[in-house]
């Protein structure tokens, strides 16, 4: 893999539910790792959930290889947040996986 092509610094964090000072469960995101990447925007869209019309962007975060990821997680790029759908890793060279990610506005 091109060291180079990888050009953005992100972070990546998962789910966690830790608790508050009274005891109630409290979801949080737990920084997993901060690593380089490429970022490409696939499409946009626009669509209406729960009665609103909502913006969907669809890119693709290539990194490199990692085994501790899966759907659900985050990716943060500046002020930008990633959902994660699905992880694609590249079976051949093994050097790299892709992030099939939305953006939901």
């Amino acid at each position: 893999m091109r060291i180079g092509s990888l050009n953005r610094l992100v972070t990546i964090k998962r789910p966690s539910i830790e608790q508050d000072a009274a005891g109630q469960p409290l979801e949080a995101m737990v920084t997993v790792a901060k690593v380089w990447a490429n970022v490409r925007h696939k499409t946009g869209a626009e669509s209406i959930r729960a009665d609103k019309e909502t913006s969907v962007v669809q890119s693709s975060i290539r990194i490199r290889r990692r085994t501790d990821l899966n759907a659900g997680m985050e990716v943060h790029l500046d002020s930008t947040v990633y959902k994660i759908r699905a992880v694609l890793p590249d079976e051949e060279s093994r050097e790299r996986v892709d992030l099939v990610c939305e953006i939901v506005q």
